[in-house]
């Protein structure tokens, strides 16, 4: 068993640095060891509540096993069974124990990257979520799409900075501006905000106008 421990931790471990280097260098992907069963569903008639059931879990225990996953085992599940080993116990103790430790790096691994995928989605920026926003204008936006200003604007608890465009007159910096669209890849449409008091003063004037 020895042997067998030995083996699993040098792969186990040498894989899993390599993993972790990969990732550093932006390399690196999960991949799943088997592929998508669902054409499976069609082998055979069988009763539709069973093999919905046996389906489901067969699903979730295939969902488990991806490379990282599988990696990160058999490294804990090699160096648990040395390190139960070298303190005596017992084989059935210590097969055990390899067996509890690999299990547990393997679904603990597997939520942990859920976890990772799921923050990381959260966190994407899409300039979809920013029309409809107020911003800040950064830099001066040209006037009749004549150029490209900057705004800044908090898009999910960030404060993201974005090229804008306008139809209307030029906008200075400092100016508080709406994102109405987005048209491309990295620029956005905005358009004056304009406050209640400048609604009241406009409104004023056209009354005094029309009036005299």
């Amino acid at each position: 068993m020895v042997t067998v421990f030995s083996l699993c931790a040098v792969i186990g471990g040498t894989v899993l640095v390599c993993q972790f280097l990969m990732t550093l260098l932006g390399l690196s992907g999960d991949h799943d060891l088997v592929g998508d069963h669902g054409e499976l569903d069609d082998a055979g008639d069988h009763d539709a509540s069973s093999d919905g059931d046996d389906h489901h879990a067969s699903s979730a225990l295939f969902s488990v096993l991806t490379l990282r996953t599988v990696v990160a085992a058999l490294a804990f599940f090699g160096l648990s069974g040395l390190a139960a080993d070298a303190a005596r116990w017992p084989a059935s103790q210590t097969l055990a124990v390899a067996l509890a430790s690999g299990g547990a790096a393997l679904f603990g691994v597997h939520h942990l990257m859920q976890l990772f995928h799921k923050l990381r989605s959260d966190g994407t920026v899409r300039l979809e979520d920013a029309v409809g926003l107020d911003a800040t204008v950064y830099l001066r936006i040209p006037g009749e799409r004549n150029g490209h200003g900057k705004i800044q604007v908090v898009l999910k608890q960030q404060t993201v900075e974005l090229l804008a465009e306008t139809s209307e007159s030029e906008i200075p910096s400092g100016a508080i501006v709406r994102i109405t669209e987005f048209s491309a890849s990295d620029v956005v449409v905005v358009e004056r905000v304009r406050s209640a008091v400048q609604v009241k003063t406009t409104s004023a004037r056209a009354l005094a106008a029309s009036s005299s």
